[in-house]
């Protein structure tokens, strides 16, 4: 199996990215379509508008913020079929998990990527 990657969108596309997925509600500020060079926007998976406005990246309310998110994605009904995805994926190549945020410790995309190791 391959491995699961979580990388600022920002940052250039490389060949050992493999599967590119957008983990963003909103499309990243001031990225082309073309430069981003995604394979999937999973905007289904994303945090609730109102968690996301909640937490504001600020770190000390990412604790929180990564409980409440985890629950989100344990009721989401669309989070079985994008497990499904990644785990096809992951057989034939690394899956890259794009977020926008600035601060690349403190995002959804490191509680997505968690969450997802253990469903797999």
């Amino acid at each position: 199996m391959y491995q699961l990657i979580v990388k600022r969108i920002y940052a250039p596309a490389e060949d050992t990215d493999g599967y590119r997925i957008l983990t963003d509600k909103l499309w990243p500020r001031g990225m082309a379509k073309e430069k981003a060079a995604i394979d999937y926007w999973a905007k289904q998976i994303s945090p609730t508008t109102s968690l996301r406005q909640w937490f504001n990246h600020q770190p000390e309310r990412f604790p929180d913020f990564s409980e409440q998110y985890t629950a989100e994605l344990n009721a989401n009904p669309e989070a079985p079929a994008f497990v499904e995805l990644c785990r096809e994926q992951l057989l034939q190549h690394n899956v890259t998990l794009l977020y926008g945020a600035k601060d690349e410790q403190h995002n959804h995309a490191i509680v997505l990527c968690d969450w997802l190791k253990k469903q797999l």
